[in-house]
């Protein structure tokens, strides 16, 4: 084994020009798919924890009859004396970081001759699970607990009415008899997430004004719990759970992000094999290439007795060789390209993807993993490999007379 070790060396070595090119080929096929994978890992891992973090939390707590699609405001559908809940709640279970009540309505916003459908939210602006809001204000000032005519509003609905802060909105708003009632609020503040599609359909108003303007009264569409660690939604959801009302898991709010992972997972299995098949071709071409050049010296060693399967053996670790040049240089290649847009992202324009349902932040932040490394650099060895099969049997195949005639 050493010995034919010792001649790959030494054949890869009478063309080092095409031997780095071709290890060159593995390094930068590695190295994108180290990259495209750190893509998708960072884009599903931020679009989830968007998710808990602004929409669905790690639990909810829901009304028995509540249904989110319709955002109802009946107040069959509500929970009454929500605060009082979510007090009890938080107050039992030390796994819970806090719980809020929050109250779901439709509306349309208007201003002049523009108009947007939003979602408007009545929030505690002192609860901690909102504290994602005050912290993404870039004008102006958050919401106090007792105000009745300001609005927080998105930035790129703002951009979209040129609004300012202490520019007024009209909103109007459905109610819990299935009414319509319309007023005109000031900007108290403008806010983002990073978020296009939340921002710019999502308005806040004081929890208590959103009950007023509704006619909720003292009722609120959902209980928002955020948890010290999301794996312990299913526990702590079985204990609280009560026939009075029903309560809802991250994961059952999420399925739909797990899906579209699936879906992405598997396109992206295609688009791997697609890359690496490219690479792969290189590869074989260098040895085909190599197995022509060669073929007297492969006659003489067939002659004085060199049998197919070691001449077999001498092209796929040749292979191996450059596999392996190549795999290094794509996990040095790739893991620095993730790391580095890791830190700075990636700009994306979500406003023209036409995304719903998903929360992707406007910038993307690759996330390279131990898994998805070593899966690919076992995948690119593979495959590699199985590509220099053919013209190494091609070479352990010929006939020593008609090898040492050739040229």
């Amino acid at each position: 084994m050493f010995q034919i070790l010792k001649m790959a060396f030494r054949d890869l070595g009478r063309n080092k020009r095409r031997t780095l090119l071709s290890a060159l080929a593995v390094t930068v096929g590695l190295g994108l798919l180290v990259m495209m994978s750190g893509v998708l890992v960072g884009e599903m891992q931020g679009a989830l924890k968007n998710t808990i973090q602004l929409f669905s939390g790690h639990l909810q707590i829901r009304g028995l009859n509540y249904d989110e699609n319709k955002i109802s405001l009946k107040w069959d559908d509500l929970l009454e004396n929500p605060q009082a809940l979510a007090d009890s709640v938080k107050g039992q279970y030390p796994q819970i970081v806090d719980a809020t009540p929050r109250l779901v309505a439709s509306g349309i916003a208007t201003r002049g001759e523009n108009s947007r459908g939003v979602q408007v939210v009545g929030i505690d602006p002192d609860a901690a699970a909102n504290q994602v809001y005050r912290q993404g204000l870039i004008e102006g000032e958050f919401l106090a607990a007792d105000d009745r005519e300001g609005i927080l509003v998105g930035y790129p609905l703002a951009d979209k009415f040129e609004l300012e802060v202490g520019g007024q909105v009209n909103l109007l708003v459905n109610t819990s008899n299935g009414d319509v009632v319309e007023q005109l609020f000031t900007i108290r503040g403008i806010y983002t997430t990073n978020t296009f599609g939340y921002d710019e359909s999502t308005v806040f108003l004081p929890l208590a004004k959103a009950q007023t303007i509704t006619g909720a009264e003292n009722r609120a569409s959902l209980i928002f719990i955020t948890l010290q660690d999301k794996e312990q939604a299913e526990s702590v959801a079985a204990a609280i759970q009560s026939p009075n009302y029903t309560v809802v898991t991250w994961r059952e709010m999420n399925a739909m992000i797990v899906q579209v992972e699936d879906f992405a997972n598997a396109y992206m299995s295609i688009f791997y094999l697609i890359v690496l098949g490219i690479t792969a071709t290189v590869v074989s071409n260098t040895l085909v290439m190599s197995v022509f050049e060669r073929t007297r010296e492969i006659g003489i060693l067939a002659a004085i007795g060199m049998k197919g399967r070691r001449i077999l053996a001498q092209f796929l670790v040749e292979a191996a060789l450059i596999a392996t040049l190549g795999v290094i240089g794509g996990i040095i290649f790739g893991g620095a390209l993730t790391t580095y847009f890791g830190i700075y992202g990636f700009p994306m324009d979500i406003s023209k993807m036409g995304l719903t349902g998903i929360l992707i932040t406007n910038r993307i932040y690759p996330v390279l993993t131990l898994d998805n490394l070593i899966y690919l650099s076992i995948l690119t060895y593979i495959v590699t490999i199985v590509a220099s099969f053919a013209p190494a049997r091609m070479a352990s195949r010929m006939e020593p007379v008609e090898a040492l005639h050739g040229k």
